[in-house]
């Protein structure tokens, strides 16, 4: 499982020209999913993120999680996280898991973050065609890999 985190002062999904979700003040959450995820990837991968200290103290250094400032979360599906560009032009998404696997384990998920967070966790819809807006704070942009715990 695979995430890109991103601090943000705004986000919002918008689908059929309607605005389906929107947040202030928290982190923008990209989730890809691959076919051998499981409840372990989810709980170390959002242990990671609520906890993660990437938001400023009252002296301008980021030293607060998610969960110090009671921010907000938006979680949107992205397979192409798992994009494999090593031959040719075009990503190969071989890896990303197809939705019988990717959709219990993206609600699952998503439930376990709003059990954590004060505030209820907005997200896109797996599988359609989004359009992500969002105001990246700082910028901070930050990848997690569950199976790989080093990057």
């Amino acid at each position: 499982m695979r995430v890109l985190i991103q601090r943000v002062s705004q986000a919002s999904v918008i689908v059929n020209e309607k605005e389906h979700a929107n947040i202030t003040n928290g982190l923008l959450v990209f989730l890809g999913i691959v076919s051998d995820d499981n409840a372990e990837d989810i709980e170390w991968l959002i242990h990671k993120i609520v906890n993660m200290r990437i938001f400023n103290d009252d002296n301008g250094v980021m030293n607060r999680s998610l969960l110090e400032i009671a921010g907000n979360m938006l979680i949107v599906s992205q397979f192409t996280l798992h994009a494999k560009t090593k031959k040719g032009n075009r990503p190969s998404y071989y890896l990303a898991a197809n939705p019988s696997i990717a959709v219990p384990l993206y609600n699952l998920f998503v439930k376990k973050c709003n059990e954590l967070l004060p505030t209820p966790v907005e997200t896109g819809i797996f599988g359609a065609n989004m359009k992500v807006c969002l105001c990246n704070h700082g910028p901070v942009t930050i990848m997690l890999d569950s199976k790989n715990k080093d990057i």
